[in-house]
């Protein structure tokens, strides 16, 4: 039928396209026939709903459907027969349901309540997103219906795009890059060996086992589990890698790995000696510079771990083919023992260290009861003090240690020449001056540091090679050396320690009378690094506070000569001896000497001044000797222990030269059968003995008798 009274526009708002919707709301035979349909009861329902219902129903979801169907559409309704109605209704609604799913909703008047539903449920981002692509693409309306009506709440700010978000190829590359350096990091800890020589390319061009089963664990483990794992494994592996890099820094100073049971005391010794050289800033510098590195490996291997966990976890199946194939790779490796330069491909680095520092744990808690057992077996324990060194009653004996002097500086070619010239030319003075001596090789049971393991072993006949044993043959009373001398009651014992800076209980364990520390020989001159005073300056001291008086007794003295201490530099010279003074003469030598600095990190220049220290130190002695000796004068000097591994070399020896001295040649007739070489340079084929076996072979040599069992 024609529209004969036309309603008024109530929907302004809607949008030009949508003509439609107003033709087929607005029809008059919907008004007069509402028994015809259901578009013509909605029709009527519409009016009777007033203005505001027909705009919501013209800015619903039928918004979204294609203008120009919709216009077709319309247009058939206005110009067609009453009658076809229902049959247009019908195909209405079916364009409706063929649009839906799409994400696009039927018109209003083709749907009954029942079909609205579900359209109007259909409203996540999801379902609109590809409506809102196709709109933009043919330059419709893209508004949000509900929200164009005012019902809905107001539009929110679009939130600002990341990153990643914004440069999505560089996002992936940086992706890839980091989690490359996290299986790099990974692998390097496995791998990386415990002493700096051994860092070569070939160490670090073999397939961890331990990376392999750890790939697989964490690969099948739930979400939860996954990350508790793999926090774990990467904190266990920082505490891990820490210990190689302390087993690295023990290897270059000591000539061993750490021990977890026994080594932490040592940093404290090790912070007093970076204050020594570094001064008080510097130590503090150093120490806060080691903690932080100690915090970034813990926290760099655990992030590691989580990354490449997590990037597994994404990607399930390719990471699984590819754990198969590389620990197939590994068995196969293992199984054929193939090598690339040195060690095998197959690795299992990681398990084996952990193995080996049990091992070292279980050996060293062993170790401690057994040692206690030891030290309390003593032949000479027992022996009355009138039977102890009878053959050098009225001697004045000095026991001499100079500081890291090892075999290296007799042997090596960047040290041998002046170390050499120093002893032959002194050896010449010793004769002139009517001395003569032999020297061998000892075998000392430290390296590179921790000098008091070195006098302990050579002074109590003990083996004593870690600070576990020194504490228990330090508390207990077992007899020494220098202890012999003093239970005889036939000489003074003195100990003349320049390197003690504080309150030293040993002397009591040493049986020394009295002990002169550094506080204690009177020295106002500076400090050459870790030394606190010039070899010939303690020497002077001990002329001036013991040897140089008048005394009812002989003289028993252990004198630790530290000038050739590491690292150094800067080396005091000699002056003439009624210069020393004080020591304030030294101001200007130190001030000219070279800076610590630019010698212990350069490998030429730190052996070659290793060298000079050593000459000065066996000057200063044999010229205190020559010059302040006498006829009864008997020395005995020797190295603690070789210098670290950077001026000794890796595969040193722990060898160290002794010598004895004497102006009474009946003192070294005692010593004949031992074989050792006329001179104070040994020979190299001279007998190498074990540092402990000397104190019972000196006792023996010179009339002590062992106690009866």
């Amino acid at each position: 039928m024609d529209r004969t009274t036309p309603e008024p526009e109530v929907t302004p708002e809607a949008p030009p396209a949508d003509t439609s919707d107003d033709i087929q709301h607005s029809t008059p035979a919907e008004d007069a026939a509402p028994a015809k349909g259901v578009a013509a009861e909605h029709a009527v329902s519409s009016e009777r709903d007033g203005v505001e219902e027909a705009a919501a129903a013209e800015e619903g979801p039928a918004a979204d459907i294609d203008t120009d169907t919709d216009t077709d559409a319309a247009s058939d309704k206005v110009s067609g027969p009453e009658e076809e109605a229902p049959a247009e209704e019908a195909s209405a609604r079916e364009e409706g349901e063929k649009k839906t799913p799409s994400g696009e909703a039927p018109a209003v008047e083709a749907s009954t309540p029942a079909e609205e539903t579900p359209a109007e449920e259909e409203t996540p981002a999801a379902a609109k997103a590809p409506a809102a692509e196709d709109s933009t693409a043919s330059g419709q309306d893209t508004s949000d219906p509900d929200t164009s009506a005012g019902d809905g709440p107001p539009d929110e700010p679009a939130a600002p795009r990341k990153w990643r978000d914004r440069h999505p190829v560089a996002a992936r590359n940086v992706g890839w890059t980091v989690t490359g350096l996290s299986l790099l990091l990974i692998c390097f800890a496995l791998l990386m060996p415990t002493s700096a020589p051994k860092f070569t390319p070939g160490v670090f061009l073999r397939i961890p086992v331990e990376a392999v089963l750890g790939a697989a664990v964490l690969i099948v483990l739930p979400r939860r589990p996954r990350i508790a794992v793999a926090i774990l494994a990467g904190a266990s592996l920082g505490v891990l890698t820490v210990l190689n890099l302390l087993d690295v820094g023990f290897n270059m100073f000591l000539g061993r790995g750490f021990n977890v049971v026994l080594d932490w005391v040592l940093f404290d010794d090790a912070q007093s000696y970076l204050k020594d050289t570094m001064g008080n800033g510097g130590a503090i510098g150093a120490v806060i510079a080691v903690l932080a590195l100690v915090i970034i490996v813990l926290v760099l291997m655990t992030l590691a771990v989580l990354r490449v966990s997590n990037v597994m976890t994404r990607n399930r199946d390719a990471a699984s083919r590819a754990t198969l194939v590389v620990g197939t790779v590994w068995v196969t490796c293992a199984a054929l023992g193939l090598q690339l330069s040195g060690p095998g491909i197959a690795a299992r680095t990681t398990v084996a260290r952990v193995e080996d520092r049990v091992n070292r744990v279980q050996a060293t808690l062993k170790d401690e009861a057994a040692f206690a057992k030891e030290a309390k077996k003593d032949a000479f324990g027992g022996t009355p003090g009138d039977q102890l060194l009878t053959d050098l009653r009225g001697k004045d004996v000095m026991i001499a240690f100079i500081e890291s002097y090892g075999r290296s500086a007799i042997e090596d070619e960047a040290t041998a020449a002046g170390v050499d010239a120093t002893l032959t030319a002194k050896n010449e003075a010793l004769t002139k001056a009517g001395y003569s001596a032999k020297s061998g090789w000892l075998t000392s049971a430290t390296y590179g540091g921790s000098s008091w393991l070195g006098h302990s072993t050579f002074l109590s006949g003990l083996w004593i090679n870690n600070q576990n044993r020194y504490r228990t043959v330090t508390a207990g009373e077992h007899l020494t050396l220098t202890g012999a001398f003093k239970r005889t009651g036939a000489w003074r014992t003195v100990g003349v320690m320049p390197g003690v800076q504080k309150n030293w209980p040993e002397g009591k364990f040493y049986g020394l009378d009295n002990v002169y520390d550094s506080r204690e020989l009177g020295y106002e001159g500076p400090k050459f690094s870790w030394s606190t005073m010039p070899d010939q300056y303690a020497l002077s001291a001990f002329e001036r506070l013991e040897h140089g008086k008048k005394r009812d007794k002989p003289l028993m003295s252990e004198i630790i000569l530290t000038s050739s201490h590491q690292p150094w530099a800067p080396i005091p010279k000699m002056i003439p001896w009624d210069q020393v003074g004080d020591g304030s003469v030294y101001e200007g030598i130190e001030k000219a000497g070279k800076d610590p600095a630019d010698v212990f990190y350069d490998s030429k220049k730190v052996k070659e001044e290793y060298g000079k220290s050593i000459q000065y130190s066996v000057n200063s002695l044999i010229d205190y000797v020559v010059k302040y000796g006498s006829k009864n004068t008997v020395l005995v000097f020797l190295g603690d222990h070789q210098p670290l591994a950077s001026v000794s070399g890796s595969n040193a020896s722990r060898d160290v030269p002794v010598s004895i001295v004497a102006h009474d040649k009946s003192v070294l007739d005692k010593i004949d059968d031992w074989g050792w070489t006329d001179g104070i340079k040994p020979d190299k084929s001279a007998p190498v003995w074990r540092m402990d076996s000397f104190r019972d072979r000196f006792l023996t040599a010179y009339g002590s008798t062992p106690a009866k069992r």
